[in-house]
């Protein structure tokens, strides 16, 4: 079992930056990949980013492709997501997940999530 505890969200304008924080307890964090994903009301959870176990492979949505870094540090047990140059498409709920699958970009191949974050990005 892992929990996942996001953080970070908030009201920032169009063109500014947010990081986004999601700390994990309970079994190793290193044993996962890890992954961002968003919703926007009316719409279907979608991928944002993964990041393998070591950091050393990362998939990108095109969406946000050049504009957003995953990254993760395990001995802190935290996931990071940096957001620049935010545009009002943005805005969603943040939640990260945890998967035992390589660089998983389907909601159905992640088995823990947290409960998310909101991004709300005004134009």
């Amino acid at each position: 079992q892992v929990a996942l505890v996001e953080s970070g969200g908030g009201l920032v304008q169009t063109g500014g930056s947010l990081r986004l924080s999601c700390a994990a307890s309970g079994r190793t964090f290193s044993w996962y990949v890890m992954g961002w994903f968003r919703q926007a009301p009316g719409k279907e959870r979608e991928f944002v980013a993964a990041i393998s176990k070591y950091s050393e492979s990362t998939k990108y949505a095109d969406s946000v492709n050049g504009r957003f870094t995953i990254s993760r540090d395990n001995a802190k047990a935290t996931l990071y997501l940096e957001m620049n140059s935010l545009k009002p498409e943005d805005t969603a709920v943040y939640y990260c997940a945890a998967s035992r699958i390589f660089l998983a970009t389907s909601t159905s191949e992640y088995n823990y999530w947290g409960q998310g974050t909101q991004v709300t990005v005004s134009s």
